[in-house]
């Protein structure tokens, strides 16, 4: 017995040791990292050529920073005292890019390492589930992301037929609620789908059902979102009768039912996720019969029903430009070309990486392949900028650079949506960011490596 009382107490001293030692290399090479949330305080980039984006680009002139705001920008803008001038000679001004549509922060390896990942909750209704409780504000994904000019995304759950409600957020911070910019802003569905893949099987492969049997599935999914949508309503009803009438049966709390309130009741958009021409003609039907407000995320076909989106004035998220097309005559840039044919038709849309935060770094790359197949660069800069700013309903706060609104601003030395350029300073919400990641930490520590040790 005392043998083994000395073993098991060497045993845990052992691992007692371990996790000490994993704990000092996640704290030099993790949240170290994240936790750089930069400097508050009062900033003027002069010399610069802003881009407004809401307005003329103005060629040489200034941008005044404080308590994080954006307090003046002009040729002629006053600087006040004691403000930390940042020469912008040679270089460029604007507004923070904005990914519409990510899963940043709850996801960050996958099926490798659990601990990382709280993107989805078991069943299939979840609108109870929240993304800004389970964003983690060190995760490397993030300053890898604003590190190339990107200052704010929509982080959603996904899983099941109704995730759970998105967020919108800076991508600073230290905790949740510093990062929270609308803690829930929508419901986020996975409209059902028409597929015939029933599964796949190492022994069998890949199986299928008939196309038949393939939309009744469909059907019976989309009935039950529409019974949870009425019974939700209903749920609805009943307490607003009990606050008028305190006579009748106070309704028990229901947690689902309750977070769908905001949204059956049209007063909060609901994300739908839907790619093909039938889904979004699905999305469209069902948000007229229950009567929400519909957002499409995905819309890779969105191109093939624009009519219909304008007549019902629904958005798109669009999520597909780095994608090949899914048809066999589809041709090699349709995908890239899809922006541009959704500002033809006048159709709301921007573009998204779709991303779950390892690539949503990639976003002014989409923009700009888009910006080469018909979309002008004015409008792809502002598919990045102030569009999925307005889609998100923060416009009044992001998006653009005017005078009263967050100072999330990028300076750079050349064109944002270019490959070649750098990100010279960057603020988020006023606050100067330092531009390090883990990957500015690796390229120091290897860029003067010598092959054979040389």
């Amino acid at each position: 017995m005392k043998r083994l009382k000395t073993v098991i107490s060497y045993q845990l001293l052992v691992i007692s040791l371990f996790l000490l030692a994993v704990g000092s290399l996640f704290a030099q090479n993790g949240p170290a990292d994240q936790n750089l949330t930069g400097k508050a305080g009062t900033f003027a980039i002069t010399n610069a050529r802003i881009v407004t984006v809401s307005g003329a680009t103005i060629p040489n002139g200034t941008v005044v920073i404080q308590n994080g705001k954006i307090t003046a920008v002009g040729s002629n803008a006053r600087i006040p005292g004691g403000a930390e001038r940042i020469d912008g000679k040679g270089l460029s001004v604007y507004p923070g890019m904005i990914d519409a549509g990510t899963n940043m922060g709850l996801l960050e390896i996958g099926n490798a390492v659990i601990g990382t990942v709280d993107v989805a909750e078991t069943g299939n209704i979840n609108p109870n589930a929240k993304a800004i409780l389970g964003i983690n504000p060190h995760m490397s994904h993030i300053n890898v992301t604003r590190v190339n000019g990107i200052t704010m995304a929509h982080s959603m759950p996904r899983g099941g037929i109704v995730s759970g409600q998105s967020a919108i957020i800076n991508l600073n911070g230290s905790t949740q609620d510093e990062m929270a910019v609308v803690p829930q802003f929508g419901l986020v569905v996975n409209f059902p789908q028409i597929s015939t893949f029933a599964g796949f099987s190492f022994l069998t492969g890949p199986r299928f059902i008939d196309f038949n049997q393939a939309i009744k599935r469909r059907d019976n999914r989309v009935k039950d979102l529409k019974d949870a949508f009425k019974k939700a309503k209903r749920y609805a009803d009943v307490k607003v009768a009990y606050e008028k009438d305190k006579s009748l049966p106070k309704p028990k709390t229901d947690l689902k039912m309750e977070a769908m309130i905001p949204y059956v009741n049209g007063e909060k958009p609901i994300v739908f996720s839907a790619q093909r021409a039938r889904d979004i003609r699905g999305v469209i039907k069902f948000a007229n019969e229950m009567k929400v407000k519909a957002i499409i995320y995905g819309g890779a076909y969105a191109h093939e029903v624009t009519d219909e989106l304008k007549k019902n004035n629904i958005s798109v998220i669009y999520n597909r430009v780095h994608n090949n097309p899914n048809r066999e005559d589809d041709p090699y840039d349709l995908f890239f070309e899809a922006p541009s044919m959704l500002q033809k038709a006048g159709v709301k849309f921007c573009i998204s990486t779709g991303d779950n935060g390892a690539n949503a770094r990639e976003l002014p790359y989409q923009a700009g392949l888009a910006s080469s197949y018909g979309l002008s660069p004015e409008e792809a800069l502002k598919s990045v900028t102030l569009y999925p700013a307005q889609i998100l309903g923060v416009d009044k706060m992001v998006g653009s650079i005017d005078v009263g609104k967050m100072a999330n601003i990028v300076v750079t030395d050349g064109d944002i949506l270019e490959v070649r350029t750098n990100i010279k300073h960057m603020f988020i919400s006023g606050r100067k960011i330092p531009l390090t990641s883990r990957h500015t930490k690796f390229f120091e520590a290897f860029k003067d490596r010598k092959l054979g040790g040389k």
